[in-house]
């Protein structure tokens, strides 16, 4: 599983930070969503096409963070 894209929306702390990863495996599209660092609780999306999981990375993007690229 290669690492594609990696986000995280700016803040410090287990409870405020958010990470969003985009990883590719074999022609599958993974997004993970992970809330609270390292040691928080992921979510993950799998997608056939990456524009699938590219959409889906946007939408997660959308709203008032300061999201920066890793």
């Amino acid at each position: 599983m290669e690492k594609r894209k990696h986000y995280w929306n700016g803040r410090w702390g287990r409870l405020a930070r958010v990470d969003i990863v985009l990883y590719e495996d074999a022609g599958r599209w993974i997004v993970e969503e992970r809330t609270g660092g390292v040691e928080g609780r992921s979510v993950m999306y799998e997608f056939d096409q990456e524009d699938a999981a590219l959409d889906r990375v946007r939408d997660l993007l959308a709203g008032t963070d300061d999201w920066r690229e890793l």
